[in-house]
């Protein structure tokens, strides 16, 4: 069977390269591609007589014949490098089954071999890579890396449970070996980006980023390095590459809700964000509003909230204005019954509000304080401490100082009412601190806040007492009304107290 496996290498040369990279020129990924990994079996000498080829499907079109691909680099003459090089990354091409470690062992580890080679060869950087080189290297990656990954193997992703276990692909030793192979290409100073554009297309960029739904967190990983180059080397394909995140980031958000790799899209987008030219173009912002912030939407919200905050941030860098942009955004998406996130909220006003020129803040103040007093007064501790936390801020206090006279009325009834009803003893004495800062910034006001309280109070009291008097003469009138017909009446008259 190991024959057979090699004796598919062609042996004689039909037609020259030339020929056959322009009937190949489609691009790598739009070349059939065979999955079934059932290649080879047996060990048997590398000679063989046979003249069969293997098919285009499995190796590219403009395999080398004549070059036996299992002679080392360093036993043929540089002009026959590339060809032997060709040759190599065809053999590497035929795919197997790595769920049952046993099977194909020995042409698997003939494989694993030649895929080292190869990734010494790319690493030297002795030799320009040539048209049908680039083409070859792209049509592997593409056979060995990109597959759809079955629907029970995503239908956990999304991160909704943070306990879950990730899932390891059987077939990572082999494939680590082809993320690091293409990493190599990709950076190395022997590929020139003009040419490799051609084959390193739309098409393989899709495909690239499809892998991203990976449960593998190592495959995550490789693939956000090789993006990042990917992004870096070929200039012409930038635009590209952002809107095709954006679209995975649309479906996530108003789709399915469930990706894997979103995070690792995040890390990769904060660093192009940290790149981007002032003032920052349109679509940039429209990315801001449209993407990001809609982002922070999802349950899952917590598997890639760091990311996002940095993206966020590098955003707020760039352009401080758009921090009042982005609070707007936060408090439309504001978690009203998950006090998890509404704790990562608060965290993420509290980093944008610190950074706020007086004029900046004034615009969102009145929404952001009315929002931040519900937050105090929540039964839920640690989102009423995280709230009060934002006055242990001196950029925020200071902020908070020069716009006393809109703030301290939205916050005083929320302080009042923690002051004397709440039951965690670290947010009350937390109350009371802030409460005594507002005090001592502007004790006129805040005096005039307490008498205002307590007239709204009586009021309220007040408004109870007419509602129980109301109440009891509707009772009292019900009883006495004689039962006449299908008259709906009280069952036990004055049995019933109505609690305001």
């Amino acid at each position: 069977m190991f024959k057979q496996f090699l004796s598919k290498l062609p042996r004689k040369s039909s037609k020259s390269d030339s020929g056959e990279l322009n009937r190949s020129s489609s691009g790598p990924v739009s070349s059939p591609v065979q999955r079934s990994g059932t290649s080879g079996g047996g060990s048997g000498p590398v000679r063989s007589n046979s003249g069969k080829r293997m098919s285009s499907a499995v190796f590219p079109a403009s395999v080398v014949a004549g070059i036996e691909p299992l002679v080392p680099f360093k036993d043929v003459p540089s002009s026959e490098k590339l060809n032997l090089f060709v040759s190599k990354v065809s053999l590497c091409c035929v795919t197997f089954d790595f769920s049952d470690p046993g099977k194909n062992s020995i042409e698997k580890d003939v494989k694993r071999q030649t895929l080292l080679e190869l990734l010494d060869f790319v690493a030297s950087g002795s030799v320009k890579f040539t048209e049908p080189a680039i083409l070859a290297m792209c049509r592997m990656c593409a056979v060995n890396l990109f597959r759809v990954f079955p629907p029970n193997y995503r239908s956990s992703s999304g991160g909704e449970n943070d306990d879950d276990e990730p899932m390891f692909d059987p077939a990572w030793p082999h494939l680590q070996i082809v993320y690091d192979l293409l990493l190599k290409f990709i950076t190395s100073p022997c590929l020139d980006a003009k040419l490799a554009k051609k084959y390193l297309d739309h098409a393989f960029i899709v495909r690239l980023l499809d892998l991203f739904d990976s449960e593998d967190p190592r495959e995550r990983e490789c693939l956000k390095t090789i993006l990042h180059r990917v992004y870096g080397k070929f200039m012409v394909h930038r635009p590209f590459v952002r809107k095709s995140m954006s679209n995975i980031f649309y479906r996530f958000v108003f789709e399915t809700e469930k990706h894997s790799g979103i995070a690792e899209l995040l890390e990769i987008f904060g660093s192009i964000v940290s790149g981007f030219a002032l003032p920052l173009k349109e679509e940039h912002k429209i990315f801001l509003w449209r993407v990001l912030i809609p982002l922070h939407k999802p349950k899952s919200v917590g598997n890639y909230f760091q990311q996002l905050s940095y993206c966020i941030t590098q955003f707020r860098d760039k352009e401080p204005k758009l921090g009042s942009v982005v609070i707007k955004g936060l408090l439309k998406f504001w978690p009203i019954t998950n006090s998890q996130k509404e704790v990562m909220f608060l965290g993420e006003v509290e980093e944008i509000v610190e950074a706020m020129s007086v004029m900046e803040f004034q615009k969102i103040m009145v929404p952001l304080f009315l929002r931040i007093a519900c937050c105090v007064t929540s039964s839920h501790f640690q989102v009423s401490e995280r709230a009060l936390f934002l006055w242990n801020n001196d950029q925020i206090v200071n902020l908070i100082g020069h716009n006393r006279q809109a703030i301290l009325p939205i916050m005083f009834t929320a302080l009042e009412k923690n002051a004397q009803n709440h039951w965690n003893q670290s947010v009350l004495n937390l109350t009371l601190n802030v409460r005594k800062m507002f005090c001592e910034m502007d004790e006129a006001l805040f005096m005039s806040c307490h008498a205002r309280f307590k007239e709204d109070e009586a009021k309220q009291c007040s408004a109870a007492e007419k509602r129980k008097e109301v109440w009891a003469r509707l009772e009292n009138a019900a009883s006495m009304k004689p039962i006449t017909g299908k008259t709906a009446v009280l069952v036990t008259p004055r049995a019933t107290s109505i609690a305001c």
